[in-house]
């Protein structure tokens, strides 16, 4: 139990007595640095994954939508052909 705290406290004060394991430099304010564009990017392309995935998920709806209203069109005029 005694070893645990020690490696403990040893742990705590390593982290805590240097700054450059605190944060990255985009945490720091750094946003002309390499790291922070990088994140900046990474952040572009999952928000255009999230829009493209909520684009085809209505296109779907408005797809399914228009087929059933071309179905009953036909259904109603006595050519069901297609369904």
């Amino acid at each position: 139990m005694k070893l645990r705290s020690g490696m403990a406290g040893l742990l705590g004060v390593a982290l805590l007595s240097t700054p450059s394991l605190s944060a990255c430099t985009a945490c720091f304010g750094k946003t002309d640095e390499a790291l922070a564009q990088g994140m900046n990017a990474g952040i572009y392309v999952m928000l255009a994954f999230v829009a493209a995935a909520w684009v085809l998920f209505g296109s779907f709806f408005v797809f399914i939508a228009r087929r059933s209203k071309r179905v009953n069109a036909e259904t109603d005029a006595g050519e069901s052909r297609s369904v």
